[in-house]
């Protein structure tokens, strides 16, 4: 069988470039240039499999990545979040489409609450000594969902670390919306975002923290 072409849709800044598999939420890395954030997200494949297979998704075994789109990137960018809403971000969504993708978002939360409940409190810090520790990154991917929830027209309390009950309420809260047919337009009056964009998003956020505990929860092995 020929390999399953994945779009992919590459924001560029002077700074940094993103490379998101289009139809893949989560699944979004960055790079120095184009070829750089392309080479990164091939190299993720087998990080984001497990979360494609909860969802009931698979990822196809042999695949290709294609660039359908290319354009420039903003502050946001630059910073290191993918902000650019592609055109193939206005596609409408069916049904099943919509499911689908509201599957793989809760997919990635389940996978980062698993990441969350195996990694220490402390975690190696960066080069720099920078880097949240695993208390304070999990409060700052709830904060960041919140704030994301009202791209969606969503409003509610921001879950406090450990409210189980208000977390599970955002996260449902959040998926309903996503897990509904679009015409691709956006998702609340007023706001930008469309759903394809929110689920992209909102899922890269949630994975790149979980990849990034799981990168420092192990200490460097003590020679001796």
């Amino acid at each position: 069988m020929a390999p399953t072409t994945i779009a992919v849709g590459i924001e560029t800044t002077p700074k940094k470039c993103f490379a998101s598999a289009l139809d893949w939420p989560g699944w979004c890395r960055a790079g120095r240039d184009p070829d750089a954030a392309l080479a990164a997200l091939a190299d993720y494949a087998e990080r984001y499999r497990p979360v494609t297979e909860a969802a009931g998704f698979p990822l196809p075994e042999r695949f290709t990545l294609r660039e359908q789109e290319r354009l420039s990137g903003g502050s946001t960018t630059a910073f290191g979040a993918p902000e650019v809403i592609f055109e193939a971000d206005r596609a409408p969504l069916t049904g099943p489409q919509a499911k689908r993708q509201a599957a793989l978002v809760t997919a990635a939360w389940e996978y980062f609450d698993e990441v969350v409940a195996a990694s220490p409190e402390s975690l190696r810090k960066g080069p720099r000594g920078g880097g949240r520790d695993r208390d304070k990154m999990t409060v700052h991917v709830l904060e960041a969902e919140n704030a994301y929830a009202r791209s969606i027209g969503i409003k509610v309390p921001t879950p406090a670390l450990g409210d189980l009950e208000a977390i599970e309420a955002q996260r449902l809260a959040i998926a309903a919306v996503l897990g509904e047919r679009s015409d691709g337009g956006p998702v609340a009056p007023g706001k930008k975002w469309t759903a394809r964009y929110a689920a992209r998003r909102i899922a890269w956020h949630v994975l790149d923290h979980a990849w990034e505990m799981e990168d420092r929860r192990q200490w460097p092995r003590v020679a001796g």
